[in-house]
């Protein structure tokens, strides 16, 4: 099964997205932003940075768990992962990423 983006609205009445991998599992959440169309422009801009390992952000949180971010050509920050237990795991995702992002389906579920 393909990865795919879901876009939706949180409780603040923002829009988001997350990249799922095929596996259901969450591999990249974005921020907040007011306007639908902000939100599919991070889509678009997760899809065409993916592949390009030099926009990785590969930092521990202030725990010590790994954890990467995806930043766009601009230097914004455009999707985050989960913490992980090892580098390993979150290179691993980082791996994900590149390999559902390009070609996720849209799943928009903002009716």
């Amino acid at each position: 099964m393909a990865g795919k983006f879901e876009l939706y609205t949180d409780k603040a009445g923002e829009f988001r997205f997350r990249l799922k991998a095929g596996n259901g599992e969450i591999i990249l959440a974005s921020e907040g932003y007011k306007q639908k169309a902000s939100a599919e422009n991070g889509i678009d801009s997760v899809r065409r940075n993916a592949s390009d390992d030099s926009r990785y952000e590969r930092k521990d949180t202030s725990s010590g768990n790994p954890m990467f971010n995806l930043r766009a050509s601009n230097g914004q920050v455009i999707g985050t992962s989960e913490q992980y237990s090892s580098t390993a795991a979150r290179d691993n995702g980082i791996e994900s990423v590149k390999k559902n992002a390009p070609d996720a389906r849209l799943d928009d579920q903002t009716g």
